[in-house]
């Protein structure tokens, strides 16, 4: 990623973040940015981070996807993760002799809290032999007891990689209703509807469900689409089923900048996190963007500039992961980065 001017980044965040915020957000950058060439750290940035972060400190910006392999490939000391737990824990994962950061122990995921371990051993217990898939929204425990992992850009074809006639896909919910959906696949969620187990059925899902994207619904398109009759909606798989259906294209983070960056639609409406709608707004000043910013990831957002800089300066907070759990979610992450989103080996 290219690293701004002030003057470059005042032009492409002005209308987002106030000029003199801005000032003093510039200022921390270039302090971090110096102790990054000083430690030889690299600084990765989900596309959820807040867009005076986003726009200033990454060496690489992306979605759980792309940052996964680019942590595997890193050749840094320092790993600075500007994201939640789990996404630090996956570079940690993949860069054992790596010394990986997080900004800010506070930066979980409602997700991710939604399933333990135990939980994958029971239902592999009650449903013996069906591979499992993992989300890469989990704990490094959780994908310890998976077969391989998956990110919502490349979660179709993981699926169809397995060639299994029954498959457990964890813990989003709503992403594997709309997997089973591309699919074509029968789901069924033991601890929703007990009552269905004795039908045929060729996934398995969980009741996990990611807070900012459950929170969108087909009523806020039908409001949308009321005064831009025009607008193409742009929804993540993480959004129920019904949202999904009533947009007009769904896909990863990644997928939807893409998405952004080669149409030409009068207006666009992401259905994705704010902060995310901000950076992609800030990216394509050309494009008019309709805001339904009412969801901001608490988790992400506890990400800062000011706790990067004392990340690198105290070298905090460093995140391990037990070796034994380390080496079984190794290969499943490993499995994902191999399954390219067309389902091709990379």
């Amino acid at each position: 990623m290219t690293h701004l001017s002030f003057d470059q980044l005042k032009d492409r965040l002005a209308g987002v973040v106030p000029e003199f915020e801005l000032e003093a957000k510039f200022e921390i950058a270039q302090e971090i940015l110096e102790l990054k060439r000083e430690k030889n750290a690299v600084i990765l940035g989900h596309n959820y981070m807040e867009p005076a972060l986003f726009h200033t400190i990454p060496d690489y910006v992306g979605d759980s996807l792309e940052l996964s392999r680019v942590a595997a490939r890193t050749n840094a000391e320092i790993i600075v993760f500007c994201g939640v737990r789990f996404m630090a824990e996956t570079a940690k994962i993949l860069n054992p002799s790596k010394t990986v950061l997080l900004p800010s122990t506070k930066a979980g995921c409602s997700l991710a809290a939604s399933i333990t371990a135990e939980d994958v051993r029971r239902l592999k217990e009650r449903f013996p032999g069906v591979p499992v898939v993992t989300y890469v929204n989990t704990y490094a425990d959780v994908k310890a007891e998976s077969d391989v992992c998956c990110t919502s850009s490349n979660a179709v074809a993981v699926v169809e990689s397995l060639q299994s006639d029954t498959v457990i896909f964890l813990p989003d919910e709503y992403l594997a209703r709309n997997v089973a959906r591309e699919t074509g696949k029968r789901i069924i969620f033991p601890t929703l509807d007990e009552g269905t187990l004795g039908e045929p059925y060729q996934m398995i899902g969980w009741h996990g469900r990611c807070e900012v994207h459950e929170r969108y619904t087909v009523q806020d398109i039908e409001d949308v689409r009321r005064m831009f009759p025009d607008v193409v909606i742009l929804s993540h798989p993480e959004c129920s089923p019904e949202v999904v259906e009533a947009s007009d294209f769904a896909g990863s983070t990644t997928a939807m900048i893409r998405y952004v960056e080669r149409t030409n639609a009068p207006r666009y409406l992401l259905l994705t996190e704010c902060s995310m709608g901000d950076n992609v707004m800030a990216a394509y000043p050309d494009k008019e963007f309709v805001r339904l910013c009412t969801v901001r990831c608490p988790h992400m957002n506890q990400i800062t500039l000011e706790d990067t800089l004392n990340a690198l300066k105290l070298g905090r907070h460093v995140i391990e992961v037990p070796e034994d759990i380390r080496v079984r979610a190794a290969r499943a992450l490993e499995r994902m980065i191999a399954i390219g989103p067309s389902g091709k080996k990379d």
